[in-house]
């Protein structure tokens, strides 16, 4: 069972005892991703990410970081999303203290040392380069590019390389201060932990004074000019990639889950729609499924493949040949029930690891104010049914054909006519 305190200062602290580990998971989740900055400082947030490692006042340097974890077996990491950045480490139960002085050592008194700056610009410009070079992973930062424009939301995470280059020690002081403060930040301790052991270490290590953030994340605008039909990559590959959907649904919206239900139907796994129709019918993809991204404001709904260079247009009437078969027929209690154990037996199977268990809970109690429970998403699951599926089909894919205006597509390949994959799906 979840349970949650906010301290004095506004920071507020979760835990969750997993019965039968001897490990802890302490994550510190911070509302400071990419959608907060404005096109002079696209990247920032992602690379101060990476300075929080760099030294700060008890642990001098990455090495002494990096040692201090390594030590005891434990692993650390970090992440930048849109919304959000987060900071875990994960060690044996009787070393938590230690993941917590590390911790708060980089997030309250990190140095961001120039020459560390400049070293670190390299490493970000080489992650930006490998990230170019992996189609599968770009193409879907191309999708939401084309699919809410030219503003934060539509921005890579990884941002622009000129901006890496001339951020400075000022910069990211500024910025931190503006985002990193206690009523903007959760710490969450998922494991072998009891909460009243976790609100002590975390006053005695997080001591910060009561702040609000002073920056405001931008609103989203639907249907700027700057949104695109198709987004065509020209690069030489052997496999094509592509993403095609729609804009989805925030995460609070009341169809919420039964979006969840829609993708999984469609191609969240090997026996899915997707995957029979495309893959093991007509050969044309190997690796293709669909899955949601749910934004506080809005969303994205898609379908993403690696399909024959040769066949893409094939491959791409196929996708669209099942998002109209859907919206017309529907789905069938069988594919329904199926479709809600999958996501519940995912669920379950997440929440075995502490990790996602601290991010699971932070997360919801950042951005939303309210933690969730397994029998509480089982819940809203189980309410699903075929008629909401194929109602939210309708609304959302417009039968597939294009005519709704909505369906956008992400191509990167050897193919230099834009227009082809414009008529495919504007007919």
């Amino acid at each position: 069972m979840h349970t949650k305190t906010t301290l004095g200062n506004g920071l507020r602290v979760i835990t969750e005892n997993l019965p039968g580990t001897k490990s802890v998971t302490a994550l510190v989740l911070v509302k400071a991703g990419s959608r907060f900055e404005s096109k002079d400082i696209n990247g920032i947030s992602h690379f101060l990410e990476h300075l929080f490692f760099k030294g700060a006042q008890k642990y001098k340097s990455a090495k002494e970081v990096s040692e201090a974890i390594d030590s005891v077996g434990g692993d650390f990491n970090a992440f930048t999303s849109k919304e959000y950045a987060g900071y875990y480490v994960k060690v044996a139960s009787h070393h938590k203290e230690l993941a917590l002085d590390v911790l708060s050592d980089m997030l309250i008194h990190s140095k961001f040392d120039q020459g560390e700056i400049e070293k670190e610009r390299g490493v970000i410009l080489e992650e930006l380069n490998m990230y170019q070079d992996t189609p599968m992973v770009q193409v879907s930062w191309d999708f939401e590019r084309a699919l809410f424009g030219d503003q934060p939301i539509g921005w890579d995470e990884g941002g622009l390389k000129d901006v890496i280059k001339r951020v400075s020690h000022d910069d990211f002081v500024a910025y931190k201060e503006s985002l990193y403060t206690s009523e903007d930040m959760v710490v969450c301790l998922a494991g072998d932990i009891e909460h009243s052991e976790a609100e002590k270490l975390v006053s005695a290590y997080f001591p910060m004074a009561q702040g609000k953030a002073t920056r405001t994340m931008p609103a989203f605008t639907p249907a700027l000019p700057t949104c695109e039909r198709v987004r065509l990559q020209t690069k030489k590959t052997e496999q094509a990639h592509m993403v095609c959907g729609v804009m989805g649904l925030p995460e609070k919206h009341p169809d919420h889950y039964v979006l969840k239900v829609l993708s999984s139907v469609l191609g969240g796994n090997m026996s899915s729609r997707m995957f029979m129709a495309v893959r093991e019918s007509k050969g044309l993809a190997y690796y293709i499924s669909c899955g949601t991204e749910d934004y506080l404001d809005t969303g994205a709904f898609y379908t993403r493949a690696g399909v024959d260079v040769n066949r893409i247009e094939l491959a791409v009437t196929a996708v669209l040949d099942e998002y109209k078969k859907i919206c017309d027929t529907g789905i069938d209690e069988k594919e329904l029930l199926k479709g809600k154990e999958f996501l519940k037996g995912k669920l379950t199977l997440s929440l075995e690891d502490s990790e996602n268990v601290a991010q699971m809970h932070a997360r919801n109690e950042l951005l939303y104010g309210k933690l969730k429970s397994y029998e509480e998403v089982a819940g809203e699951l189980d309410k699903v049914t075929v008629g909401e599926v194929k109602r939210v089909a309708t609304e959302l894919l417009g039968g597939g054909d294009g005519t709704s205006g909505k369906l956008c597509l992400a191509v990167i390949g050897p193919y230099e006519d834009k227009s082809k994959f414009e008529k495919l799906i504007a007919n």
